[in-house]
């Protein structure tokens, strides 16, 4: 590879790792819909409504996964340390009975809603949904600051907590 290349292939991956996250919900990501514990449908802009100038962590998080449950004792000392802090979990389950049965087998504290659009729905596009768990946080100013970590603990999610 001469230098020039060499030179291209750098900038281009400095580039598309610098790439500004969101800081805001997408219309089509605030639009879409999602399934209470009730049964009713409500769109992720009611959802981030309901706790309007609260700090929130959204968990992406699924009853069959692995990496979710391992990852589910460090959310809960999430929860014990930042009680001022409203905890969303979306979920991934393939249902909403064994979603139902998850949330009660595993004790999972908080906020909860049924992704019925999936993966690849307008709010898992925005996302660019590839793996759970997926961990945001909102602040209060409805701020998207920090998009996409898959460990409770990561650095940049407590940072954004400890505000």
């Amino acid at each position: 590879m001469n230098k020039m290349n060499y030179l291209l292939v750098l900038l281009i991956n400095f580039f598309s790792c610098n790439v500004e996250k969101p800081t805001r919900f997408s219309e089509e990501a605030l639009n879409d819909t999602f399934i209470t514990l009730g049964g009713d449908e409500v769109s992720f802009d009611l959802i981030l409504e309901k706790h309007k100038g609260k700090t929130i962590v959204i968990d992406v998080w699924a009853s069959w996964c692995g990496d979710c449950l391992r990852g589910m004792p460090k959310v809960k000392e999430l929860q014990a340390k930042y009680k001022d802090v409203v905890y969303v979990f979306l979920s991934l389950d393939r249902g909403r009975e064994s979603w139902k049965r998850g949330i009660e087998k595993y004790n999972v504290q908080g906020d909860h809603y049924f992704m019925q659009s999936g993966w690849k729905g307008p709010f898992g596009n925005f996302l660019n949904l590839d793996w759970i768990p997926r961990y945001l946080v909102v602040n209060e100013a409805s701020e998207i600051v920090v998009y996409k970590v898959i460990e409770a603990n990561d650095k940049k999610l407590i940072k954004a907590l400890k505000k």
